[in-house]
């Protein structure tokens, strides 16, 4: 009982940090990574479709991305899917791909971006709490209805406050490492 308490939550902090880091990737760091389109939805057959269903997404420059549609008629809809998102970025097409043109960021933009960088590793951390405060609940219930001793209960919370650092630890260092890709230039 003791030992699924903690692998519950840590399994949880787990999936809390690799949600970060998703989220850290669609974050624009002024070259292109496909991870940037995978928020993006097209209407296809009148159904919201994931732009990496429809398409190919490439690299073949530090700031293009180049969509390859597999099925040609729906590049309209795919070109009117990237101007209505949030990216910023004017698509160009020629019939046959499309090509996303990353601009350089500005020095206040990458500054905003490592704000938002902040404000999401904030949530991710307070996650990552909510998370061993159900686990330190969960471990005090076992011990009120006696699956567990006090001594367990004890050993228990340090277990689950050593995850939770752990996580916090991890959480900051991808925060740095994004950050970092942000402000250089």
């Amino acid at each position: 009982m003791a030992n699924e308490i903690v692998t519950n939550a840590t399994t949880r902090m787990r999936q809390s940090i690799d949600s970060l880091q998703r989220e850290f990737g669609s974050i624009r760091a002024g070259r292109a990574n496909a991870s940037l389109l995978d928020r993006i939805t097209v209407e296809y057959y009148g159904a919201p479709t994931p732009l990496n269903q429809l398409a190919g997404i490439s690299v073949p420059e530090a700031r293009v991305l180049l969509i390859t549609p597999f099925d040609k008629t729906v590049i309209k809809d795919i070109e009117s899917a990237l101007n209505a998102s949030d990216l910023g970025i004017n698509p160009q097409s020629d019939g046959n791909v499309i090509r996303l043109v990353i601009p350089a960021l500005t020095e206040e933009r990458r500054k905003d971006l490592a704000k938002e960088v902040k404000k999401t590793a904030e949530g991710g951390k307070v996650a990552v709490r909510n998370i061993r405060k159900d686990a330190m609940n969960d471990a005090k219930k076992s011990e009120k209805a006696k699956e567990i001793t006090e001594d367990d209960l004890k050993t228990l919370e340090k277990d689950i406050q050593k995850a939770t650092d752990d996580a916090v630890k991890e959480i900051d260092q991808h925060t740095a490492n994004k950050e970092e890709e942000l402000l250089t230039v």
